[in-house]
This record gives C-alpha cells, structure tokens and sequence, in this order.
C-alpha cells in the first residue's frame, strides 16, 4: 500500500485524477502461460506468430518491469501537455496501475466482457490511452471514432457496430442522449470530464479512482479481434474495419524499429486525429513497443505557431504528421524556430511534394522520410533508415509484405509503368492486413484479385523498388489526411432543397493537397437564386449534415452532370478535368 502512494505522488496528474485512491499494491501481472515475447527478432516473430498476444501484456508489461529493473531510460511513457500548464507525464509501471484500474471500470462498472465493442469519441487527452489500453486488457473491442463527426454519423456506427458501450466528452454527450433511445444495443454511457455529472452517465474519473488497481489481463488469441475503424469508400457508408490483436499490436514492429528508428531515449510526437489509425502509427503501437516516450498536445485544433513552439521548447526526436501539417507550418517562416532535439521527421496519410520536402530540409536541416499505409493494413511502403530519400516516393516495400505493381490480370508490371499497387497474399497472408469488413463478405472479398490483395490506389514502381502513389483508382478523396468518401457529400448536398444532382470529387490545393469540390445542378426555382450565397448556404449545410471536415470547400454550379448510357454519374470525368488531364 505504501508503495502504491508512493508512486501516486509521482504522476503530475491532471486536476481532474487528484483523487486517486490506491487500494492495493502495484506489481506486475502477468498472463498466465503466456511468457513475455520477444520483439528482438523480427522476422521469426513475423513468421511464427504466437497463439495468444495482448499488446498490454506483451509489451508495456514488459516495459514496466524494465523499468524496474532500472534498464530504461527516465523519461516517461506518455508526456501530455495542454498549453494551459496543464501536463501528465506518465511512466510505464504508471501507465500499467491506470490501465489495470480502466480495465476493471470497463469489466465492472461498464460490464462490458471478452468480445463487446465500445465506441471511443475523444480528442487527444491522456484518458483515451488509459481506456484503449484498458480496452486491450479486457479483451474488450475498441473503435475510436473523430470527434468531429456528427449526431447522424455517430447514429450510423453505434447501430452499424452494434457497441454496448461509448465514451466521450461534455461536449458531444448532448448529441448522444438525443439518438441513444435509436440504438438498441447501447447500454452503457460513459463520461470523460472534470468534476461534471450526467443523468443517465457513468464518470469514468470517479470510477477509475474507485477501482481496484489488481487485474489479469484476458488471454487474447492472436487473431481474436482488438480494434475497428470506420473506413470511408466510393459508395454506401463507411466500411468497419477490423484488426487483431497481432495485426497491429505486432504487425507495426517494423515500422517503430525501421521506419521511425525509434529507441528508449526518444520523444516521439505524431500529429493526427484519434479517429483514423494513422494516429496509433505513431502514437500507441510501434512507439511502445520500441519503449519510446509518446508525446502529444492537446490542441484541440491545428495551430501551426503553437506546433512550432512546442518542437522548440520541448525535447522532441520526432515528428509525424500528414503532408499538409508541414505545407501549413512552412507558411510561418519555421526557419527561426529551434528545435534542438528534433531528428527525424516523417510523414503519410497522402503523397508530400519535392517542393515541401525540399523546403522543410532547407529550414530546419532535417529531412522527410515518407511511408505509405492505409486503414486496412499496416506500412506497406517506406522509406527507412540509411535509405536514400526520394522525393515523391513513400520507399521501398516494407517487410513483411511483398507490394507489386500490377495490371487487372494480375500480371507484375515493369519498372516505370503506372498500374494497381497490390500486395502478394498467397501462399500466406502476411501480418498487419486486416482481418474483413466486418458483416461484408462481399466487400471484404472484393479486395482479392488472384493472389494478391488489391489496395485500390494506382501507382509505380522504379527501377530501384521506390513505390510512388499516383491517385486512387476509386473516386475516394484525400485530403489534410482525411479520407473522404463523395457519396457522403452527396447525400448530404442532396438533402438541401436547392439542389437537384450533385457529384464530388477532389480537386487540387497547395495547401491541403487536395479538397473536396461539388458540381451542383441547382433545382429550378433556385436557379435565379444569388449564387455566392448558395455557396455559403450549401457548405453550411453540408457542415451539419456530415463531418465538418467533408465539406466541399469548392461548389461549382452546372446545368448538367456527365453520365453514362444508364445514367450513372461520371465522377472520373469531372475529376480528370478539375486536374487539368481531360
């Protein structure tokens, strides 16, 4: 008990964990006849995959015991800085105790078991580390979901997922009690604040400071779901995706250890939102498993000085963010800030441009490393350490996946030549894909071609084995590191009475890379209408019918959309003439 306070006075919690009450001792837990893997050997664990893996066992249990043992270095596991003097610095055993009380919230309080999903809605704050992971340690499955999303998207993926539980903030519970009586499986409803209460809502903080510090992690199977994410398409709503424990929590070894070159001593910071699974690239798997010290801001919005303040006045090794986070803070003169710990830098979610690689380097005098993954896998493509940097190129493929080019009869293509990017799955399907979409076997199936699994973006490869992503060779929009699918935009614009056809597509951006545009066929009494107004009036529509981060920044009217014999819209056509190749 006395080293169960003793450790408490260490954590710089927030105001809102003062109360902690530590009922029993912290001591390790391990799984029972599962010893702790070793991740030194890569290839052999990519190969022989155990039968049971749990990412808060395997890994941050491990870590905690390292730390014990005094074979770490002292900086924290989780560093979380509000901009308002607020900050947690967590270490690996801290992080552990927390977690082992989340998971007996969840198990108790929450009476969510092995198997049950739980919508996660909540911006960067350190309590979505402590359910995720408490999350793992349950065996309980995890969607994390955008706080941007709106009451009918949320509607969407609690019925769609059918979750038994969601957690979130003050700020979005008033949109969940308006359509929770619509969702027949939610049970439990459970709030993220400080000091504040709800009908009807569990407090996690109160819970969490109530629970026993004590818990046996669940035996997770390797192949036993963990997490899913809601993926944007060409048609219909977003898919669910669904990972295994090992996918991710194994599959993403390579990308910590290579790609980010990641070791104990390093401060990683990677700028994303909690939504996508970009986030946990950089900032829950392949940091932890390497033992580096996860480092975020809880700005709730991008502000790029405050970014450029915080690389200077904190010991940052590295930085992770999507193509437009360096366009937008190379618009701020970065050349008079100072990072002095800053070493490597590194970037996905879209292809980044000569022009802003070479301007970065210029004025800090560190280089971008590109990769390239999606939602349904892990990295397929990156360009690692000792590697040469080639501009416009993510790398080279990234083990263990055999990545080709190839044309529609699945023949590999040669160097040079622009076809499918597709990755080899047979005889053996390689870890870190996702195991389906869930309740979609067609969809999921769809993905196949032959041996491989087909990615959907185009791209080549050179005569070095560089992989450069060309577009996507569906209709999906990528933007600011958003994936956007353009019927949802659609649908949304549709509902506007204003409005009688419309088509999406991207359009090009210098900043953002590329942005959503919609052609618009006005109906007829709004034709005499004044346009600009239109255009303020459809965006704002747009904004409170979906994400705001899906609304077309560019709406052109038009009298007639182009379309095929049957009558199906051509978005490629209308998209190949936005970007000048028509």
């Amino acid at each position: 008990m006395a080293g169960a306070r003793k450790l408490l006075s260490r954590i710089p919690v927030l105001k809102s964990f003062s109360a902690f009450k530590l009922p029993c001792r912290i001591m390790s837990q391990p799984c029972s006849g599962s010893p702790f893997l070793d991740f030194s050997d890569t290839e052999a664990l990519y190969k022989n995959v155990p039968e049971h893996f749990n990412f808060a066992h395997d890994v941050l249990d491990q870590w905690s015991q390292k730390e014990k043992a005094r074979k770490r270095p002292s900086n924290p596991a989780l560093w979380w800085v509000s901009g308002k003097g607020e900050e947690v610095r967590w270490s690996f055993e801290e992080l552990a105790f927390l977690s082992r009380k989340a998971a007996n919230v969840l198990s108790k309080a929450c009476n969510l078991q092995k198997g049950d999903r739980i919508v996660i809605i909540l911006p960067r704050v350190p309590e979505w580390w402590l359910i995720s992971v408490g999350c793992i340690r349950a065996g309980v499955t995890f969607i994390p979901a955008t706080t941007l999303l709106t009451a009918k998207d949320i509607l969407y993926r609690l019925q769609k997922s059918r979750a038994k539980c969601i957690v979130t903030n003050d700020a979005l519970a008033p949109l969940i009690d308006s359509l929770a009586s619509d969702c027949q499986f939610l049970k439990t409803r459970m709030l993220v604040s400080k000091g504040t209460s709800r009908e009807g809502w569990l407090n996690f903080h109160d819970l969490l400071n109530a629970a026993d510090g004590d818990h046996q992690p669940v035996k997770t199977r390797s192949q036993d779901p963990m997490t899913i994410y809601f993926t944007s398409g060409t048609t219909g709503y977003p898919k669910m995706v669904e990972h295994s424990c090992s996918s991710l929590g194994i599959g993403l070894t390579v990308v910590g250890r290579y790609w980010m070159d990641l070791n104990p001593s390093d401060v990683i910071w990677g700028f994303s939102d909690t939504g996508w699974i970009k986030f946990v690239f950089s900032n829950l798997y392949p940091s932890w498993i390497q033992g580096a010290c996860i480092f975020q801001h809880g700005m709730l919005q991008f502000e790029p000085t405050t970014v450029l303040n915080t690389l200077t006045k904190y010991p940052v090794t590295t930085f992770c963010g999507p193509p437009t986070v360096y366009r937008m803070l190379l618009q701020h003169n970065v050349g008079r800030y100072k990072f002095k710990s800053l070493r490597r830098c590194l970037s996905g979610g879209e292809g980044n441009s000569p022009e802003v690689m070479e301007q970065w380097k210029a004025q800090t005098g560190v280089g971008i490393r590109e990769g390239y993954g999606q939602t349904e896998t892990t990295m397929l493509c990156s360009t690692r350490r000792d590697m040469k940097v080639k501009p416009g190129f993510a790398g080279t493929p990234a083990p263990p996946f055999d990545v080709q080019i190839i044309d529609e009869h699945c023949n590999r293509l040669p160097p040079g030549e622009e076809g499918d990017i597709a990755v080899k799955i047979k005889p053996k399907r390689p870890l870190g894909l996702f195991t389906c979409y869930v309740d979609d076997p067609e969809k999921t199936a769809a993905t196949e071609r032959g041996d491989f699994y087909i990615t959907g973006d185009r791209g080549f490869m050179d005569k070095e084995g560089y992989v450069q992503f060309v577009a996507r060779a569906d209709d999906v929009i990528l933007s600011s590191g958003y994936r956007i699918g353009p019927s949802e935009v659609e649908n949304a614009l549709m509902e506007h009475p204003a409005v009688a056809e419309a088509a999406v597509v991207s359009s090009p951006d210098p900043v953002r890379g590329e942005v959503v545009k919609a052609f618009v066929v006005l109906s007829p009494v709004y034709q005499s209408h004044d346009k600009e107004q239109l255009i303020l009036e459809l965006q704002t529509h747009a904004k409170k019918v979906t994400a705001p981060y899906k609304y077309p920044r560019k709406i052109e009217f038009v009298q007639d959309l182009p379309k095929t014999i049957s009558g199906k819209i051509q978005r490629k056509e209308l998209r190949l003439k936005e970007w000048g190749k028509a």
